[in-house]
């Protein structure tokens, strides 16, 4: 197991930005019998049952594909949770994730069903418990914030590594995030929300509130260095130095992004204000945690007309030691990289973290 700095979760004062920890992603990595054995990746955002819709869900634009998600959340139960969610869990445990944050409003009972599928897989498991007061299917809704909250502690008696999850700004009214914001940063618990993922969103929000997604969770005291965003493809440079300011991560989703029409990440401007980033799979139409880290610096690489926006560092952290900071993960499995892959053929023992990330898939990975 690879650990990560004692006090995870993220206390206050401990700092979150982009500078290595004492035990870098690449200093901590090692040969050993023809294998390089790096710390393990992490999955800092999935919908795991979302798996099933690669391939099937239809045209159109985000909001067309939400109803075609809608109603294979619909369809879920325990016993399917747990059997799809081993599965799943097992193809992320073979492309390189050993930790996961699930991202979860099927309900209760699929709750336990995901913890009993991901200790079967063997992955770390962080379960992001969401709120939602509006908006989506009954079963994601609770009756009251004291409803959740008295959820979360639930799930905490029964042993499950947990974090608290306003869905979003669109399924959680400004008085829930104040009660969800105070009992994160009091227990000390990871804060995760979706945010400024669409134009529509923003929108409604202006609406509504008078501010845009992030500005309202700084107002509601949901932005810390406990929290992470989830997406802001669309956040503005006012938004993003609020972020900076309070210490919250960013967890970029690339291939799912790209897949829903989400837009591109700020990536330079993430970088220049050194806000944390880490990754997920998301809808998990792609299982790859080098590909999501390549389209982060392509993203970047794009935007700016540079390459090597972010070093092959500090990608490497994103994927793994940010992503555990975000989940409370103090300890997570490492793995190997085949150095006889062919994808690895003649490159130099000291380029190999560099090539992964340039150029090779999920399938270098052993264990």
């Amino acid at each position: 197991m690879v650990g990560a700095r004692e006090g995870i979760p993220v206390s206050k004062g401990m700092s979150r930005g982009l500078t290595p920890c004492c035990a870098g992603t690449l200093l901590a990595s090692r040969l050993v019998a023809g294998m390089l054995r790096l710390p393990g990746f992490v999955n800092a955002h999935t919908h795991t049952f979302q798996r099933a819709l690669r391939g099937s869900a239809p045209g159109g634009d985000f909001w067309t594909w939400r109803e075609t998600m809608l109603a294979e959340a619909e369809r879920q139960t325990p016993e399917l949770v747990r059997a799809s969610y081993q599965q799943t869990y097992r193809e992320m445990r073979c492309a390189g994730y050993t930790g996961v944050g699930e991202f979860h409003y099927l309900g209760v009972p699929e709750a336990l069903a995901a913890a009993e599928a991901a200790a079967a897989a063997g992955v770390e498991l962080t379960l992001l418990h969401v709120a939602y007061a509006r908006g989506g299917l009954p079963r994601f809704r609770q009756e009251s914030v004291a409803a959740y909250l008295g959820e979360v502690e639930a799930l905490r008696s029964a042993g499950l590594r947990v974090g608290v999850a306003p869905h979003s700004v669109r399924a959680c009214p400004a008085d829930w995030l104040e009660q969800i914001g105070r009992y994160a940063e009091a227990e000390s618990l990871p804060l995760h929300v979706h945010a400024d993922e669409q134009p529509r969103e923003i929108e409604e929000c202006l609406s509504e509130h008078g501010c845009r997604p992030i500005e309202l969770l700084a107002r509601t005291r949901c932005l810390g260095e406990w929290a992470t965003v989830v997406h802001a493809t669309h956040a503005d440079g006012p938004e993003l130095d609020l972020l900076a300011a309070s210490g919250a991560a960013i967890c970029a989703c690339p291939t799912t992004e790209a897949d829903l029409g989400d837009g591109f990440l700020p990536a330079e401007r993430i970088r220049a204000r050194a806000i944390p980033l880490c990754i997920g799979s998301d809808s998990n139409m792609r299982i790859d945690p080098l590909e999501e880290l390549r389209e982060l610096e392509g993203i970047a690489r794009r935007q700016t007309g540079r390459r090597g926006v972010f070093t092959t560092d500090e990608l490497m952290r994103f994927g793994s030691e940010e992503g555990a900071r975000a989940l409370g993960l103090e300890s997570w499995p490492e793995i190997d990289v085949d150095l006889g892959h062919r994808s690895l053929a003649g490159v130099a023992r000291a380029d190999t973290p560099a090539a992964l990330v340039a150029g090779c898939g999920a399938d270098v990975v052993t264990g």
